[in-house]
């Protein structure tokens, strides 16, 4: 078993999160413990009400959320009930057992694994530490339970045998398909809090990948001047469709305000991963040969960075921005470096091109197309020419071959 535990300040998000994947028959609440009424009888409401209280008892708490998933081997399967009783005793020896807490089924991955909504804060107000929680609490409790049910032990196995935790499924939001808010508010979840955006245009460059795009409407536009913010479905080729869905209405409040505090989080963050981003586009133009910048786009795909184009209605390329999946941060091209810049890139790609067919030109002289099943005599030109052609360039002569000058020593007369 692998425990995975996370910790946030918005259980309206994590509550949502879990929701949302019931309503679209990709999860199952399973169990609500300490709580007044049974399972079946609890709205959404009721049970957000039941963590907001407490949470309301100690405001100086900045992170009172703890969103924890228990994922199995894939040999595993697990009943309702016995997943249930894992959680329970989980909960029990992690500290949490008297805890109000939620455990909910997921359907979505290659494993069988369950998800655990709670908070950390008492009936008395006193919150319980989070502080190393998986060293000091989770990993012996990880331990003893899998010894208590004869579950597949996670430690000691080897590399190609460990775990493979499949990332939150979001797809492509299809218009008419879902509740076009369940819909777009499932890809927030996914992208608001996982990636490092640093700009409203780097967060759409992801968004727009799950067909979702955040506006601000235009300038003159009332949205726009009390500083509001839509969020809208796009159809295939990137033009709204439906009504946009202010950003008050989700749960997670992802409004500009919202946003523009994790612009200045983010910006600190990315700066680890720059240099990740640059190396792997310079050693793509090192080492592949491209017509193109849909092609440079196909090169850095295998290398698991999504490029997006910014064009003009008439084709002109204004802008480039990276997304790279492995450190999950999103670039504009300029601020990685003038070279990175729609501009830079482009040259850099008209460079590759010219060089390529300076080369292909080149080894024509030498090798001509239909050199083979001719005879030398047939050849237009001279083999011996070229045995002796010599190129009129600048060779590199290191130092220590060069013949040194003799210095003249001039003679008094």
């Amino acid at each position: 078993m692998v425990a995975v535990i996370k910790t946030s300040s918005s259980i309206r998000g994590i509550l949502n999160y879990n929701e949302n994947k019931v309503i679209i028959g990709k999860a199952e609440c399973i169990s609500a413990v300490n709580y007044p009424l049974e399972l079946e009888k609890l709205s959404f409401t009721s049970k957000l009400n039941r963590f907001i209280k407490l949470a309301q008892l100690n405001t100086n708490a900045k992170r009172n959320t703890v969103h924890i998933s228990l994922n199995f081997d894939s040999s595993e399967n697990h009943s309702k009930e016995k997943m249930a009783e894992i959680a329970d005793t989980y909960m029990e020896k992690l500290g949490f057992g008297r805890q109000p807490y939620l455990v909910y089924q997921h359907y979505d991955a290659g494993h069988p694994h369950c998800h655990i909504v709670t908070n950390n804060i008492q009936r008395d107000g006193k919150r319980i530490d989070l502080h190393l929680l998986g060293i000091r609490k989770s990993e012996p409790a990880r331990k003893e339970i899998e010894e208590m049910f004869g579950l597949v032990k996670a430690e000691g196995r080897k590399p190609k045998e460990q775990f493979s935790l499949n990332p939150i499924d979001v797809g492509r939001v299809q218009y008419g398909k879902v509740e076009s808010k369940k819909a777009i508010n499932s890809v927030l979840n996914k992208v608001l809090f996982d990636y490092k955006y640093s700009s409203l245009p780097e967060l759409n460059a992801v968004l727009n990948l799950y067909n979702v795009h955040a506006d601000r409407g235009s300038e003159d536009s009332r949205v726009f001047k009390n500083n509001g913010l839509l969020y809208k479905i796009l159809e295939i080729d990137s033009k709204p469709v439906g009504i946009p869905i202010k950003a008050s209405d989700f749960y997670s409040k992802p409004t500009l305000k919202f946003l523009e505090e994790r612009f200045k989080i983010n910006a600190t963050k990315k700066e680890l991963h720059e240099r990740h981003v640059r190396s792997i586009i310079r050693e793509t133009f090192i080492n592949e040969t491209f017509k193109s910048l849909e092609e440079l786009a196909e090169k850095l795909k295998k290398q698991s960075i999504t490029t997006i184009l910014r064009k003009s209605k008439d084709g002109q390329l204004y802008g480039i921005t990276f997304v790279d999946h492995k450190t999950k941060c999103v670039f504009n091209g300029s601020s990685l470096g003038k070279q990175y810049s729609a501009k830079g890139i482009l040259e850099r790609c008209e460079l590759n091109v010219n060089q390529h067919e300076k080369h292909y030109q080149k080894s024509k002289i030498f090798f001509p197309e239909n050199i083979q099943n001719v005879e030398v005599n047939q050849l237009k030109i001279n083999p011996i020419d070229i045995l002796l052609h010599v190129d009129n360039t600048i060779d590199y002569v290191p130092k220590q071959f060069k013949q040194k000058k003799k210095r003249r020593i001039k003679r008094g007369i």
